[in-house]
């Protein structure tokens, strides 16, 4: 195993956001998961070695890209918050989700939402979300957290770090039967 690099790890994970985000074409407002080990992007076992360093290039890389694009992010814990997750209170408030009370730690939560915590206006933790689609550095499952029909994208980024990176995005629920018809594109 070679050497983990920071800053090798940021310029991977910013071209996969970008890869990601142009794939994704997500409606404004959209909300966007992220699940993330920080163990595991430098080489460790998930949820053994947390890294608040690495957790921090996470959120400064994904934040400001979703931002910019006027969309909204949500950051999922680990186990121990039962995969709670991180986001603005106006955006939680807006979409109706009910907060819960606990603040994120480095083992309980995990190093990604403690930065996001930090970095974040005024942060709150929810329970359930339903999200466009989301990115998973990891494999910490965020399956969960984004909306049926689930639709996996690839980029040329297919880690960051040593971690396994895999990304989601959605579309509606197609019904009907072969008389319906569909004004929803499909990404290529």
């Amino acid at each position: 195993m070679t050497e983990f690099n920071l800053e090798d790890s940021r310029k991977q994970l910013k071209i996969a956001v970008k890869e990601f985000l142009d794939q994704a074409d997500f409606a404004k407002d959209a909300l966007v998961v992220l699940g993330s080990s920080t163990s595991e992007i430098h080489g460790k076992t998930i949820g053994k070695d947390s890294s608040i360093e690495v957790g921090r290039m996470v959120i400064d890389v994904i934040l400001p890209a979703l931002q910019a694009r006027g969309l909204h992010l949500a950051v999922q814990g680990c186990q121990h918050l039962n995969r709670a997750l991180l986001m603005e209170r106006s955006e939680a408030e807006k979409r109706g989700y009910e907060e819960v009370l606990v603040v994120p730690a480095i083992h309980a939560g995990g190093a990604t939402q403690v930065a996001a915590y930090e970095r974040f206006a005024d942060p709150v933790e929810v329970e359930h979300i339903v999200a466009a689609g989301g990115i998973d550095i990891g494999d910490t499952a965020i399956g969960q957290h984004v909306k049926f029909v689930q639709i996996p994208l690839r980029t040329s980024v297919t880690e960051i770090g040593f971690a396994h990176i895999t990304y989601l995005t959605s579309r509606p629920k197609l019904i009907g039967g072969e008389r319906a018809q569909y004004v929803w594109k499909p990404i290529d």
